[in-house]
């Protein structure tokens, strides 16, 4: 399993277990709070309607004084009120009143008068000096039948004579309980989609640093030139950085190794002219002879310098991840200076340069480096091209940028050489001398155009000549 997903899950079970016991919980403590509170009122208003039925009730007409016409003329009334989205239009209260024996003198109802209620718990314990409640259901088998009973003792000048209860149904308690519990339900149902989408964002978030530092592993494996990583949190940067670290050494190692094997086997066929030159010039016996052995000499040594710079030139960017100055270029004036520093040898050679397409083209990247890529086109060109011939370069829009299109009118590539014209040291006699390059230029080109995220080919024009190109993202 995807250790995102595992840590996803691992995350929700902990939040959606979390917030389940609490929604449980406050789900569990609605009713209890509500009855909690209703009792507190009730209480209250026992306490209160004790005192109002003080006189009459120690006078004898509690069951058809003031007390009992006011207590009928509240149970009557239609509040028309709204609490908590609730609307409440009854008073749904019943009121009782015993002597100090238990025996009721006045019921609201009118149904218990009469009645001896000394046994009912919520009498007896006032009559024995105690808070009086009790909770007794009308009918056993509902719930929701359940009616709430407080007393309050009747005194009369510091004397008990009497307890006045009050009653509510528990019914008319639900109504408030359940809709506060849909409201806890609801919260706790809006936490947990909250926790899951922050979980999300999380998964999502750590799946893609981690796919980030994935691809930055395959793509060193893989040998492309790619920036590690540098977001996605301090340990994956770091560990990105470690990776790159570690990438440099072993590449380093790797890079030093190859490129002595490959400098000593092509320096050996020049340094071998240059003894076999040097040692017959100690033997010449004219001076035309040693003339021309000291000029072997000379040819091999500039061949020599040229192919360490040419390589070392190479090495620093095949080492690089990016450039060093990246600028917004045009590249019109980049291949307008380019030819311009190339004006003597197209001059002796009589050669014109046509440059056509998007004159406004611009793409971001190193000027120094892509000038010596586009020179190294145009040099080949130049090599390749017959005296008093053309050379088309040509900047041509692709699907994400340009491309520069440098064109030769000569013989082109034999077919068997195109695969392998940007290897390391792979070079073809050129027409006019016979000689070889250093077979670095070509390689150079691709190298620069991989590190501006780009890539180079080479082919043989169809009408004739070669065709070099190099292909940058805009």
């Amino acid at each position: 399993m995807n250790i995102a997903i595992r840590l996803f899950l691992g995350y929700f079970l902990i939040v959606g277990l979390a917030a389940w016991f609490l929604v449980s919980i406050f789900a569990r403590e609605v009713e209890p709070g509500v009855r909690q509170a209703t009792e507190e009122t009730l209480v209250d208003t026992a306490n209160l309607l004790a005192e109002l039925a003080a006189e009459e009730l120690h006078s004898g007409n509690i069951g058809n004084g003031k007390f009992s016409e006011s207590v009928n003329r509240a149970l009557k009334r239609s509040p028309q009120a709204l609490i908590s989205g609730v609307s409440k239009n009854s008073v749904d209260a019943r009121v009782y009143v015993t002597d100090r024996k238990g025996i009721v003198a006045f019921d609201s109802t009118g149904e218990a008068v009469g009645a001896d209620y000394s046994q009912w718990r919520d009498v007896a314990r006032v009559l024995r000096g105690e808070y009086g409640a009790r909770s007794t259901r009308d009918d056993k088998a509902d719930q929701r039948s359940s009616v709430m009973y407080v007393a309050a003792p009747v005194i009369r000048q510091e004397l008990l004579i009497g307890v006045l209860t009050v009653s509510k149904p528990v019914a008319a308690l639900m109504p408030y309980a359940e809709r506060a519990r849909d409201r806890v339900m609801k919260a706790g149902f809006l936490l947990l989609a909250i926790s899951a989408v922050i979980g999300l964002m999380f998964t999502f978030w750590l799946t893609w640093s981690l796919n980030r530092l994935r691809d930055y592993a395959l793509a060193i494996a893989e040998g492309k030139k790619v920036e590690p990583p540098v977001t996605g949190g301090r340990q994956l940067s770091v560990l990105a950085k470690s990776l790159a670290l570690m990438r440099e050494k072993l590449d380093g190692k790797h890079y030093v190794e190859s490129y002595v094997q490959t400098l000593a086997h092509e320096l050996k066929s020049p340094l071998t002219a240059v003894r076999g030159s040097a040692e017959l010039l100690q033997e010449a016996p004219s001076a035309d002879d040693r003339q021309r052995f000291a000029g072997h000499i000379t040819e091999q040594a500039e061949r020599m310098q040229l192919i360490i710079e040419r390589l070392l030139a190479l090495a620093r960017v095949e080492q690089l991840q990016t450039p060093d100055d990246r600028r917004v270029i045009v590249l019109t004036a980049l291949i307008e200076e380019t030819v311009r520093t190339r004006g003597d040898i197209l001059s002796s050679r009589q050669l014109v340069v046509r440059i056509a397409g998007d004159s406004s083209a611009t793409i971001h990247g190193d000027p120094f480096l892509l000038q010596q890529a586009v020179g190294n086109l145009l040099d080949n060109a130049i090599e390749f091209s017959p005296v008093g011939g053309e050379i088309d370069i040509v900047i041509a829009p692709t699907a994400n940028g340009h491309a520069v299109t440098v064109r030769d009118y000569g013989p082109g590539a034999p077919d068997y050489a195109l695969p392998h014209l940007f290897e390391r040291f792979y070079s073809l006699p050129r027409p006019a001398t016979g000689r070889k390059s250093t077979g670095l230029g070509l390689p150079f080109v691709r190298e620069v155009a991989r590190l501006h995220g780009g890539d180079a080919d080479f082919s043989n024009h169809p009408e004739g000549g070669a065709v070099g190109r190099i292909i940058l993202p805009a």
